[in-house]
């Protein structure tokens, strides 16, 4: 039989092995690109591939304790109230409203930035929106002697640790062929990748005193394809994985919780950076390039809805909510994604040199 041209043509043994893979995962609302809601896609190209059929098995547990599950996650949310919560990259943007939100639990905080007047501001916030008692340290979380600092700090002060929020990082919007020194951007894996991995390992003893949870803020652009900030992506990937696996290796005893922004009006998507001097640039034309050409959720909707994620329990947190179509386009049929992002990425940024100034790299 003569198959159709277009989608069709999709080799079919390679559309039954992801169907296989993701009818069979036991688990699919475990993972944000398995969830059975999503299969639309997928079993369009399997009806037009005559050579493909796939026995369609139902994940081995009940479906009524996955729906028992699901309600009790919805309506049962974790009391922080008199819990202490460690958030670095507290100073604005995601990680300050993240701050806000816990103070408005009554949440004990531990703010961790490198800006310390601006840190103060925030704690002064959040005092008077609840927090019964709040600590700020200034620290850079790419040096692994001041990752252990700040929890020691937090739990010397209040004597325990309950959540860790993750949340410091940079980006670097530069094509690496512009970038002279390749050696220089290794602050980049060190911050949004190497940062985390030394908070949790100082943290993790503490945690699981308490069962408490780790939540990691990663990134759309670590499942995603986005040129023009590949080493941005790469490094939220490196720590998609590290997450993904250690919530293996923990088991029950320290949850994990992996958030995945898209594009969020922070200073990042207006094109703020943090100089080596401490100071923040700004690259409008950088603000265009990044989020011009996408809607943009505010910062206080994102952090209200990672919160209220990471109190039910939530593995997974992907805001804005309709990121969630292009992780089924990403995991169903990545070829249609990339050509997406070469119709959208045509050209390079224009004024390189301005956003390699914005972003700390004008020597490289």
């Amino acid at each position: 039989m003569r198959r159709r041209s277009g989608l069709a043509e999709i080799h079919p043994v390679l559309v039954r092995k992801r169907l296989d893979l993701l009818l069979t995962s036991g688990a699919s609302h475990a993972h944000p690109t398995m969830h059975w809601e999503h299969l639309t896609y997928l079993l369009i190209i399997h009806g037009r591939c005559s050579q493909c059929t796939v026995t369609v098995r139902r994940p081995s547990r009940s479906r009524f304790s996955w729906l028992f599950s699901c309600i009790s996650r919805s309506i049962f949310s974790e009391n922080m109230a008199g819990k202490v919560v460690v958030i670095t990259g507290g100073s604005s943007g995601i990680g300050e409203h993240i701050a806000y939100e816990y103070a408005k639990r009554r949440a004990s905080l531990v703010l961790v930035a490198r800006r310390e007047a601006k840190l103060q501001s925030v704690a002064e916030r959040t005092r008077q929106l609840g927090s019964p008692d709040v600590v700020i340290v200034p620290a850079d979380v790419s040096m692994a002697a001041e990752c252990k600092r700040f929890v020691e700090e937090a739990v010397n002060h209040f004597g325990r640790l309950d959540h860790l929020v993750c949340n410091a990082g940079v980006v670097v919007y530069c094509p690496v062929e512009d970038t002279t020194n390749v050696e220089k951007l290794r602050p980049v894996m060190d911050i949004n990748f190497w940062g985390p991995v030394y908070a949790t390992h100082f943290a993790l003893p503490h945690l699981r005193k308490s069962k408490g949870r780790i939540i990691v803020n990663a990134s759309m652009k670590g499942w995603l394809v986005s040129p023009w900030s590949i080493l941005y992506g790469a490094s939220k990937a490196a720590i998609v994985s590290f997450c993904e696996t250690l919530r293996v290796e923990l088991a029950q005893d320290v949850k994990v919780t992996i958030v995945a922004p898209g594009f969020v009006n922070s200073e990042i998507t207006q094109g703020k950076h943090i100089s080596k001097e401490g100071e923040v640039e700004v690259d409008q034309e950088m603000s265009k390039v990044m989020s011009g050409k996408f809607p943009v959720e505010s910062t206080e909707d994102c952090a209200r809805a990672i919160v209220d994620g990471v109190c039910r329990g939530d593995r997974y947190i992907i805001e804005p909510s309709w990121y969630r179509i292009l992780l089924q386009f990403q995991f169903l049929c990545p070829e249609l994604v990339e050509w997406f992002a070469r119709s959208l990425y045509k050209t390079k940024p224009q004024d390189a040199a301005t956003k390699r100034d914005a972003m700390g790299l004008k020597k490289y």
